[in-house]
């Protein structure tokens, strides 16, 4: 587990299902979407989540300066930086880490409000995605308010990446292989996912 994670933001509110986590809009390492991210649980314990949306709702000021016919750059990054409402990133649980051993299960508990959140990096998402045989993808698979085929898409082509850096080239065939598997009585959903898929590859 990499130790030095880059910090994406705090937990606003969580399940055993899922998490939000709330951060600055000005940051500028941010995640994107379909990323591995990590959240603590204590006792050696971690849970494994992939970022299913993000938002930034308005505010008071907000609605003021969009009705402006000009809206000075100063004024604009000001209300970025000092602002009070933060992004919000959705994030869907997908397996949890016991100390060394990783599982591709919902965590045995939810993580805590205002806990740290972690962006995982090549190494750690490497790890997560060579733990079983792909486990978790059941948990994006039957996620209602996600957009499954998107996020299945951004995390492949994300692993994918990572592996093929790694000289490990026949990953991201044998998701898809695993993602045909599952879906094979899902007519739609694999068309949706497949689709998706293929957008990414040639992007």
């Amino acid at each position: 587990m990499d130790q030095n994670a880059i910090e994406i933001g705090r937990l606003l509110r969580s399940g055993i299902a899922g998490f939000v986590v709330g951060a600055r809009v000005s940051e500028q390492d941010f995640p994107r979407f379909g990323a591995l991210v990590r959240a603590p649980l204590g006792d050696d314990l971690n849970i494994y989540g992939l970022i299913y949306d993000m938002h930034v709702d308005d505010d008071g000021l907000v609605r003021q300066l969009v009705t402006a016919d000009v809206v000075d750059a100063e004024v604009i990054e000001d209300n970025r930086i000092n602002r009070n409402a933060p992004m919000e990133m959705s994030v869907l649980a997908v397996g949890y880490r016991d100390g060394d051993q990783i599982y591709h299960l919902l965590p045995p508990r939810p993580p805590l409000s205002l806990d740290v959140i972690h962006m995982c990096g090549s190494d750690e998402l490497i790890e997560f995605t060579d733990a079983g045989r792909f486990g978790y993808f059941r948990h994006i698979l039957r996620a209602t308010d996600a957009p499954i085929g998107e996020i299945l898409a951004a995390h492949i082509q994300a692993a994918a990446n990572a592996h093929e850096s790694a000289g490990n080239h026949e990953w991201r065939d044998a998701a898809t292989q695993e993602l045909i598997a599952l879906l094979r009585d899902d007519y739609p959903t694999l068309m949706s996912v497949l689709s998706a898929l293929g957008d990414s590859i040639i992007n």
